[in-house]
């Protein structure tokens, strides 16, 4: 179980609290932070920084295939969530069928703003990119070379609405796997929560929807003893 973790150093603290949310469920777990730096040290990530990104991995994770070598299945997800059970769970709803598999979120955003005084935008299949988990030995995702991705001419857009793909190449999760904390209300425990308006580690989100899930998960990981 390959897990890729987009890193941004702004969220430094969520990024670890959400490793452990991981490990402390499933140990076996293959964790890998998508650093962007490390990428360019790599010459795998060349883009010129984009202005307009919100954050390092906004590019970075669709690098993902190509750094599993096109083989076997991987996870990414964004570092503002928490995972609540084995990730093994999803993993074993993987089906060969699809390319990607993700949950096909249909909703407008109603903020204009999102962690850090980030502007909130709106656009086709927002948030579908979040948690991805990836068919790396399916055939369409060759086309996820870092050629493509370093391409100044490929846009954000073309990538977060993976056109790449077609349409029947994408599967659907039940949105329990990127239950976004802000948007959703009917599922008492979700088993991905997505801070994607901010967190808890944000002081003007310390009071947003499943901060008590978050908090508790930092005290166990700040805590030395099991």
């Amino acid at each position: 179980m390959k897990i890729f973790i987009g890193y941004e150093p702004r969220e430094d603290i969520a990024y670890n609290v959400c490793v452990h949310s991981i490990l402390a469920r499933q140990p076996k777990a293959e964790v890998i932070p998508l650093v962007q730096q490390e990428l360019r040290d790599l010459g795998l990530y060349t883009r010129d920084i984009d202005k307009l990104a919100s954050t390092e991995f906004t590019f970075t994770r669709f690098l993902v295939p190509e750094l599993c070598n096109y083989n076997g299945w991987a996870l990414f997800i964004d570092c503002d969530t928490l995972i609540t059970t084995d990730i093994q769970e999803l993993f074993h709803l993987a089906d060969d069928r699809y390319a990607v598999m993700c949950v096909k979120h249909d909703y407008k955003v109603s903020e204009e703003y999102k962690m850090d005084r980030q502007k909130q935008t709106s656009y086709p299949r927002k948030n579908w990119s979040s948690v991805m988990l990836f068919n790396c030995s399916h055939p369409s995702n060759k086309a996820l070379s870092n050629k493509l991705i370093n391409d100044p001419d490929t846009t954000g857009a073309y990538l977060h609405r993976m056109s790449w793909l077609e349409d029947s190449e994408i599967g659907e999760l039940n949105h329990t796997w990127n239950y976004l904390a802000d948007v959703y209300t009917d599922i008492p425990n979700p088993k991905i929560i997505h801070y994607t308006s901010g967190g808890p580690w944000f002081t003007e989100y310390k009071n947003c929807p499943f901060n008590h899930s978050w908090n508790m998960e930092l005290t166990h990981y700040l805590s030395p003893f099991p």
